[in-house]
């Protein structure tokens, strides 16, 4: 039986307005609707596709405050057989780095895995370097990028599609895998699915329950913070030329002055 572990994530939905908080200049998530990445629906697709292939278990691992609940019930209500939920006020800012361990320490806790699946990069930090961490702190190989995914007894094997082409890797199990937009089209939740998942279990756990350094995690041991932010400026009105014979002139000389050609 495979034992598949998908990562996702509550984000800020793409189409509501997204701001920093004032104070500490991280992202503002009350301030927006918020919804279980695409990315991570196509990545929970791509784990029930794998179980029904053949025998196996999906659970489905996400970081985050209370909220983020309904991002994991989004996720059973697809087919995920159980959630885990780390959730501590005192993860609140925690960068990659600290992301990674928490995600490793859950997975660890949780009686290990033969598969990791994460989406490529999540839409809100797009940092990308996720799997890849995780892979590493967890000691097994890394397959990302992927456009298909298929596991033959002990052995994953992937499609990698990048810029440059594809690849075909390979690798024995456990692994992490994380997957592209292409990869699938998830399915939609049924109404069984969601009665259903109100049944699952879902696992909550804190810092301390992961047996993590608090003083690894959290805004104020983040590698990186930012120091000041304002909002975009609105678009100005453009300069309207009316052609009268000379509007290829006008546009030069326009140009000219903005030192563009």
């Amino acid at each position: 039986m495979t034992n598949i572990v998908v990562l996702v994530k509550q984000v800020p939905d793409t189409y509501s307005e997204r701001k920093l908080s004032s104070g500490d200049h991280t992202l503002d998530r009350e301030s927006a609707d918020a919804v279980l990445d695409e990315i991570n629906e196509k990545a929970v697709e791509e784990a029930l596709k794998i179980k029904e292939a053949g025998e196996g278990e999906v659970t489905v691992l996400s970081m985050g405050p209370d909220r983020a609940t309904d991002a994991i019930r989004k996720a059973l209500s697809m087919g995920a057989d159980k959630a885990i939920h780390v959730s501590d006020e005192g993860l609140r800012g925690s960068d990659i780095v600290a992301t990674v361990k928490v995600l490793a320490a859950a997975i660890n806790k949780a009686g290990g895995f033969d598969l990791v699946i994460a989406g490529n990069e999540a839409s809100d930090g797009r940092g990308g370097a996720v799997p890849a961490m995780l892979a590493e702190v967890l000691g097994v190989p890394q397959l990302t990028h992927a456009r298909t995914v298929s596991v033959e007894g002990s052995t994953v094997k992937v499609d990698r599609e990048t810029d440059d082409g594809i690849t075909h890797l390979e690798a024995n199990l456990p692994a992490v895998v994380s997957v592209g937009e292409k990869i699938n089209e998830p399915r939609y939740p049924s109404f069984k699915g969601i009665m259903a998942a109100k049944k699952k279990p879902v696992e909550k756990l804190t810092v301390a329950d992961l047996g993590v350094d608090a003083g690894e995690v959290g805004l104020d041991n983040a590698w990186s913070s930012v120091l000041e932010a304002s909002p975009k400026p609105p678009r100005e009105a453009g300069q309207r030329v009316e052609d009268e014979g000379d509007g290829g002139t006008k546009v030069v000389e326009y140009l000219v002055g903005q030192k563009l050609v």
